[in-house]
């Protein structure tokens, strides 16, 4: 396994409460795939807390992904929905929980929000 990777679960885990997750409740199971195996990654968010695991265990939503492109996402080099649409990684189970994969992961890199990007806008006009 990457160190990506194991940095993006890892920082999940630590952060513990997501405040854009409050009103979810649900599992998602990563399943990595390299090679002829397979990491299994189980992320269950109740109530904004998230903990992770590394079990292979029933979820409300599974997603695949070969793991050198998850290691895209993970870095924020790649977004989730859009990757989906090109079928870079599938998914069973409850849809909505492949939306919310756009707030588990990092924005691209160099992204800033758009209020600061505005506001340093108005500073240099």
């Amino acid at each position: 396994m990457s160190e990506a990777t194991r940095t993006f679960f890892e920082a999940l885990e630590r952060h513990g409460h997501e405040r854009l997750l409050r009103k979810t409740n649900g599992t998602i199971r990563f399943d990595l795939e390299h090679g002829r195996e397979v990491d299994h990654w189980l992320v269950e968010i109740r109530g904004g807390t998230v903990r992770v695991s590394q079990q292979n265990s029933d979820a409300d939503a599974v997603v695949r992904a070969d793991s050198a492109f998850f290691d895209r996402l993970a870095r924020g080099e790649a977004k989730p929905l859009a990757a989906w649409l090109r079928n870079d990684i599938t998914s069973e189970g409850q849809f909505r929980f492949v939306l919310l994969l756009e707030r588990l992961f990092a924005p691209p890199p160099g992204a800033r929000h758009p209020r600061i990007a505005a506001r340093d806008g108005r500073r240099q006009g």
